[in-house]
């Protein structure tokens, strides 16, 4: 369907049918991705059939996953990788064993060949990084304790798939077994090189080099967009995926002081890029061939919806964390990839799999992408209804997030939530009067940072209804909350008082009518940052006349 009659208006077209979608899907309240995903279906065969500019779309869609897990890895601390890393391979190999094994099974049980059945349980197993990801950082919980396992068992899988892609390759070529064994060596060997010269550059080149492009910033963030797509071409050059190229380029900055100043600036470019992925993966979607296949695609959805978050929920209460972790972790596997239609793509070409089968694959993706970002979104809400059954997925001392009964033999006098700068001001303070300080933030790097300097500090999510009932309350004098969002301050409010806790209660609000909106709710104490930050200014400003 010609409707652009040059490239720069069919470019114009696609942007404005993207705005008009997403501005429609904002109305009805739904997400961005789904809109976008529609977009993508609407301008592709499947729609209006207006998208000839497929390989551009696609450069823009790739530029943008590059951009995306750089911006992830900028703030993926090395440290983290080691307090993380072993429940993010467990889990992440655990729920892959897991899903190819039941979904082979179901496959049979519904008629399916042997080559089919494991074609369909490969594309179940592996979720999207780029999806997730996105939808995580949407949420600002990216850098929460089940937003960084997430993350870890996510880049797993991507691993895990390479390697299955080689095999299934070697597979359809009919190569013998010694050259699919020389080919998962070879890459791996790769890895280990590419790793080693990243570690090399870490430590003696990357530094100086940041410092000193950093006296321009426009010439850094220019630097580091090449450098996450240089890494991203490398991995995939190699026989990795871009994910993990421009992943690991992210972490070969983590560690410098420049990292939230790129990340910072490559927000706005990122999502923007990033709406080329959606409309990319919607307009290379087959829904000719989904009509045959309703049933069995609902009975694989319903597997992947469920099974999937069920098992990473087991492992991980298993290995002592608790059921709402890993609840809101084992909700991010509970859809298929984009690398899922790769795959089913690749079955056909070789001829394992007929079009049917590719279908079936394409309308679990759609199915599972589609709900799995409701379920993400609203994981909160969710997890509070469904709370009481979960409990026999929590140990009865889920002992790696633990926090009262580590500190039943110390008396605290102050919890401070939100260990950034104005907590730690606060905390400092509070020490000078000797009072006793525990610190609670979600993010288990700053947990960690605190704990090296010698103070008390636990991972706990604020917005977690069940976080008050496993803290030290009983002789606590006052719990100080410097977070700035006023809805968590007032559902903290809540559950202190629900609690009969009999200390006061210190929120902060970064404006005037967040102020008034926690007085209404009887807070003890309100602190304004920055209007006490100005008072003071002038104070020191009049005692200079």
């Amino acid at each position: 369907m010609e409707l652009a009659p040059n490239t720069f208006t069919e470019f114009a077209l696609i942007l404005a049918l993207a705005a008009l979608i997403g501005a429609v899907g904002r109305l009805l309240k739904q997400p961005l991705i789904i809109s976008f995903i529609v977009v993508g279906i609407l301008a592709g065969p499947a729609g209006f059939d207006i998208l000839s500019l497929e390989e551009e779309v696609e450069l823009l869609a790739e530029t943008g996953i590059a951009i995306l897990l750089f911006a992830v890895g900028l703030k993926l601390d090395v440290a983290l990788i080691r307090s993380t890393g072993k429940v993010a391979f467990l889990t992440g190999m655990g729920q892959v064993i897991f899903t190819s094994v039941i979904g082979y099974l179901i496959g049979l049980l519904l008629g399916y060949s042997n080559i089919t059945s494991l074609y369909i349980a490969i594309a179940l197993t592996f979720s999207s990084t780029i999806i997730i990801v996105k939808l995580l950082s949407d949420k600002k919980e990216i850098d929460s304790l089940h937003g960084q396992i997430s993350l870890g068992f996510l880049i797993v899988q991507d691993i895990v798939v390479v390697l299955l892609m080689i095999v299934l390759s070697a597979y359809g070529a009919g190569a013998a077994e010694e050259s699919t064994t020389t080919a998962m060596l070879t890459v791996f060997i790769k890895g280990i090189i590419l790793l080693a010269s990243i570690a090399l550059l870490m430590k003696y080149v990357l530094p100086y080099l940041v410092h000193q492009l950093a006296k321009s910033q426009e010439l850094l963030v220019l630097f580091a967009i090449a450098w996450a797509v240089a890494l991203a071409a490398i991995g995939d050059s190699i026989g990795f995926s871009k994910e993990v190229g421009a992943f690991l380029a992210g972490v070969s900055l983590a560690s410098t002081h420049y990292r939230e100043v790129i990340s910072g600036r490559l927000v706005a470019l990122r999502d923007f890029l990033l709406l080329f992925f959606f409309i990319n993966l919607g307009a290379h979607l087959d829904l000719s061939e989904m009509g045959a296949h309703i049933l069995p695609a609902f009975v694989f959805s319903i597997f992947v919806l469920l099974g999937n978050p069920l098992i990473v929920l087991v492992i991980m209460g298993l290995m002592g964390y608790r059921r709402r972790t890993g609840f809101l972790a084992g909700l991010t596997v509970a859809q298929i990839s984009e690398f899922s239609l790769i795959l089913a793509a690749l079955g056909f070409s070789l001829g394992h799999i007929d079009s049917e089968t590719v279908g079936l694959i394409t309308l679990v993706g759609l199915i599972t992408i589609g709900l799995s970002t409701y379920m993400i979104i609203y994981s909160h809400p969710i997890f509070e209804k469904l709370s009481p059954m979960l409990k026999v997925f929590e140990k009865p001392v889920p002992y790696r997030e633990a926090i009262a009964k580590q500190m039943e033999q110390k008396k605290i006098d102050a919890i401070v939530f939100g260990l950034g700068r104005y907590g730690e001001n606060i905390a400092e303070s509070l020490e000078r009067e000797n009072y006793n300080i525990l610190g609670v933030d979600f993010d288990p790097i700053v947990v960690q940072r605190w704990q090296e300097m010698g103070r008390d500090a636990r991972y706990g999510d604020v917005e977690d209804p069940e976080l008050a009932e496993h803290l030290p309350l009983k002789n606590t004098k006052f719990v100080i909350s410097t977070f700035p969002d006023v809805n968590v301050s007032i559902s903290l409010l809540k559950y202190l008082r629900e609690l009969d806790f009999k200390g006061k209660i210190a929120l902060t609000a970064h404006r005037r009518s967040d102020a008034e909106k926690l007085q209404k709710h009887q807070a003890d104490l309100i602190l304004l940052p920055f209007a006490e930050a100005a008072v003071n200014i002038v104070s020191k400003l009049k005692s200079k006349e």
